[in-house]
């Protein structure tokens, strides 16, 4: 009986130099510099550049790529950290506010690769890292990278939301005097 399948897909080809940040917690040192060394080789393949910033923890990982996000010519984002439970309910609340800061930003158009690691112990937070096992930096990395050649593929925002506003000039109901709405 075979196991589970896991398909990768092949790297995106860009049409366009794409400029990356990455985002990442040391607090478990030897686990972000495993994470790291997979996403830096998977940009490097793919002929991105990118830049590095630390913070504290998982939780200010979203803090900080949407300031970037609002702040910097970004096109995409690597987020990577590790949340390792302990013996208290921090673990859930940090793993659940991490996810959902980053998922809201990704929503908000933010082309974003998670690698926040959630385990249950330092052991598989390492085989995860670990570039030559695992590899969920590099997969990051590329998830990154595809999101971004999508967004690319799909072009800017034609505006509105919905609807398109017509292009003649509308009465509000019940005012014959008052001003127009365009």
């Amino acid at each position: 009986m075979a196991g589970p399948s896991h398909h990768t897909l092949a790297l995106p080809k860009l049409d366009r130099p794409v400029k990356l940040l990455i985002v990442i917690a040391p607090y478990y040192k030897d686990i972000a510099d495993g994470q790291l060394a997979g996403a830096k080789t998977v940009l490097e393949e793919a002929g991105a550049s990118y830049e590095l910033v630390e913070v504290p923890g998982a939780l200010e990982i979203p803090v900080a790529i949407g300031i970037a996000h609002r702040q910097s010519n970004f096109d995409g984002y690597v987020a990577l950290g590790c949340v390792i439970r302990g013996e208290t309910t921090h673990y859930e609340t940090v793993c659940e506010e991490s996810n959902r800061g980053i998922t809201g930003l990704g929503l908000g158009g933010a082309c974003i690769g998670n690698c926040i690691l959630t385990v249950e112990n330092h052991a598989q937070a390492a085989v995860r890292a670990d570039p030559a096992q695992m590899n969920k930096g590099g997969g990051a990395a590329a998830a990154a990278l595809h999101l971004i050649a999508l967004t690319r593929r799909f072009g800017a925002p034609k505006g509105g939301i919905g609807f398109k506003p017509r292009g003649d000039s509308i009465q509000i109901a019940g005012d014959s005097e008052g001003p127009a709405i365009a």
